[in-house]
């Protein structure tokens, strides 16, 4: 099986693989305990936020563990939705709907179960949300406004920084959702200027299940799990130390061989959109042409069935991913790609491409002589 599907998830780094094995059985006391294996676990902890920070630019504890990404983006929207109202009685939240779902459907809960409203913000041709955007949305009530860093679906990368500078000016809070991001962006605080931003450790060939929120010093959260005083009673519950030290392992290996690994997969990457758009009919690039992950290939077919096209790519062995999601068997275009302003005979035929350390250039060379003749047989089929 050839794997094309890195943005889904990666395997786990061997390096991070063996940071994290002495914390399951030799060192596997809880860190609020006070004896010594208590003492080795919450040392592991600390030294895990310290490298997490190291990575950022930023205060050790200005970093949140969490479970994932997802638990992250609730943290961020659902936390400072909430305090930040009853200290201002603001009510407005921004985001757009080509964010991630942990973002885009917490914000419709806060719209609908916690009496937030909630604007959609607009986004340019290639799935981005500019600064005029930004500042065209903001008014005197908005709170909170949240836009990723890099688009999991389109590969578009956001100018988050020239937004932070917008939501600065304006005495709101940006949160960027860096999950996809993480593994070939710099995600330096101090270059960045956001307030929260998510990561997730599988993203960046660490574990699943594991990822962290950076919380700008001053930026007060309620708490998302209440219990004990773990993550500085923010996030109550026994800490998963050899997740959390795996993930500061991957995230620190991250930053260490970020522009190797940009170069190896970036030539292919470009190789994969200009080979697709010439040898196949009626297929469009989605996402930005050059503002974009160095890994990440994304296209619409006009008259596929997305989810037929990954069916026979599996069957000729090669997972890749689509935007439609089949629902009660009727197949849907993304949100992301609707959002885009394609039509359905075009919206349902995605395909995403993402690359990893692990690819090969025979790899591509395989996959692009295998598509064209599929990509005419699921039209055959859908006709």
């Amino acid at each position: 099986m050839i794997y094309f599907d890195y943005a889904a998830t990666t395997p786990v780094d061997q390096r991070v693989l063996d940071a994290m094995m002495p914390y399951f059985r030799e060192n596997f006391g809880n860190p609020s305990s006070i004896h010594r294996l208590g003492q080795q676990a919450e040392a592991a902890v600390e030294q895990a936020r310290e490298k997490v920070a190291a990575v950022l630019g930023c205060r050790a504890d200005e970093i949140i563990f969490t479970s994932g990404g997802s638990e992250a983006d609730n943290l961020a929207l659902r936390g400072a939705a909430i305090i930040r109202r009853n200290a201002s009685g603001g009510t407005w939240i921004l985001t757009a709907k080509t964010e991630h779902p942990a973002v885009s459907k917490t914000a419709l809960q806060l719209e609908k179960e916690y009496g937030f409203q909630l604007e959609w913000l607009d986004v340019d041709e290639f799935g981005g949300v500019t600064v005029d955007a930004l500042a065209k949305a903001v008014c005197n009530d908005t709170l909170l406004a949240s836009v990723m860093y890099a688009n999991n679906e389109i590969g578009t990368i956001n100018p988050i920084a020239n937004l932070a500078e917008v939501a600065k000016a304006n005495n709101i809070l940006l949160h960027t959702d860096a999950v996809q991001a993480a593994a070939y962006l710099d995600v330096n605080f101090s270059t960045l200027g956001v307030d929260l931003m998510s990561l997730g450790g599988h993203k960046f060939y660490g574990p699943k299940g594991v990822g962290a929120l950076y919380i700008r010093k001053g930026t007060k959260l309620l708490p998302h799990l209440t219990g004990g005083g773990q993550e500085f009673s923010l996030r109550a519950g026994t800490h998963n130390v050899p997740y959390i030290v795996g993930f500061a392992e991957a995230l620190s290996l991250a930053a260490e061989e970020r522009e190797a690994r940009t170069a190896h997969v970036k030539p292919m990457r470009d190789h994969i959109i200009g080979n697709v758009l010439e040898t196949i009919s009626d297929s469009r690039l989605t996402g930005h042409p050059e503002q974009r992950l160095p890994n990440h290939a994304s296209f619409v077919f006009k008259d596929v069935d997305g989810n037929l096209l990954l069916q026979l790519l599996d069957a000729a062995g090669f997972a890749c991913s689509s935007g439609s999601a089949c629902k009660t068997g009727n197949p849907e275009p993304s949100d992301v790609i609707t959002a885009l302003g394609y039509s359905r005979e075009w919206a349902l035929g995605s395909l995403r491409i993402t690359l990893g350390k692990d690819t090969t250039a025979e790899q591509v060379d395989s996959f692009l002589k295998t598509l064209p003749s599929l990509v005419e047989k699921a039209r055959t089929l859908n006709r």
